[in-house]
């Protein structure tokens, strides 16, 4: 079973909508979406590496836009749709603490959610709700995500053969490994 999805995956990787896919969960990813775009990424660079930096494009493009409707959830329906976003991450009791300290960490706090793995629509939201200046939040974002999109990017298409190679011989290693990151970190969100 675990074989078929990722021969499903490496072929969705390679069809001609797929960077349109990509744009799609990239975009939705930085609002509302729990599954981060590098789930589509990384079979779309393995499967094609020629086009390693338009895909890197893309998804940075479709997650600073993306990150834009966070910000304005937050910025324009905090209570109605980013706090039930919010809570549902576990997230609820430490808002009024954060809002305070957020803004005078707030570069940082975009930072660090756009390259790690931490959810970053956590972070497009607090930004509308703290009133985070825009051009900020924008600059830091296209930032943060481009380092993370063209890192990742530049690492597989040095080193896509070899990765493609490890994932095809250890299937199921990686699929748990990477269960285990995405658990662990809607586990870090929520208690943290």
């Amino acid at each position: 079973m675990l074989q078929g999805l990722y021969n499903w995956t490496m072929r969705l990787a390679d069809h001609p909508h797929a960077l349109w896919a990509l744009a799609l969960v990239s975009f939705v990813e930085s609002s509302f979406f729990p599954i981060p775009p590098d789930v589509l990424m990384i079979p779309m660079i393995l499967a094609r590496p020629s086009r390693a930096w338009l895909i890197a494009l893309v998804a940075l493009v479709a997650s600073v836009l993306g990150g834009l409707l966070g910000y304005a959830i937050g910025a324009l329906a905090f209570e109605q749709i980013g706090q039930p976003i919010l809570e549902t991450l576990g997230k609820s009791d430490a808002i009024a603490e954060f809002n305070q300290r957020f803004n005078d960490f707030g570069f940082w706090a975009v930072l660090g959610a756009g390259v790690t793995p931490f959810p970053f629509k956590v972070i497009t939201i607090m930004s509308g709700w703290t009133s985070m200046p825009l051009g900020t939040f924008v600059a830091t974002a296209i930032l943060a995500r481009g380092i993370r999109f063209f890192l990742v990017a530049t690492l597989l298409w040095k080193f896509g053969d070899p990765v493609r190679d490890f994932i095809e011989k250890r299937l199921g290693l990686v699929a748990t490994l990477f269960f285990i990151l995405l658990i662990g970190g809607f586990f870090l969100v929520r208690y943290l």
